[in-house]
């Protein structure tokens, strides 16, 4: 299994204004869900932060989001390690496959794969 990116995930109450805050360092919207945005470097574009309301399908947020090629084989060897997993793995309709999982220091990782 291949890593393709890792994202940090920042709740925010303001979403606009965080867009515009972090729009000021050079970072530009290239997702935005309503409730999820992403912004990423022009010049480097898998250098990204994602912004986040409340999650839609989800009752706890992440801390951060690992982009991987094979989702189900990760969600294999985590829950074969005995990891938490506190979202399970599903299809999302905004075309990801994605489950989360506690890391050991308390941390809400979202794994997810793109469809």
């Amino acid at each position: 299994m291949s890593i393709r990116r890792v994202v940090p995930d920042i709740r925010s109450e303001d979403l606009e204004g965080s867009r515009e805050f972090y729009g000021l360092l050079g970072l530009v919207e290239v997702m935005n869900q309503g409730w999820v945005m992403t912004l990423a470097s022009p010049s480097n574009p898998t250098a990204q932060l994602t912004l986040m309301g409340a999650d839609s399908t989800a009752a706890v947020q992440p801390d951060l989001s690992i982009e991987v090629d094979d989702v189900d084989a990760v969600y294999a060897a985590v829950t074969a390690g005995g990891a938490e997993i506190v979202h399970p793995l599903q299809d999302e309709a905004w075309g990801v496959r994605r489950f989360f999982v506690i890391d050991p220091n308390g941390r809400v990782v979202n794994v997810v794969g793109h469809r």
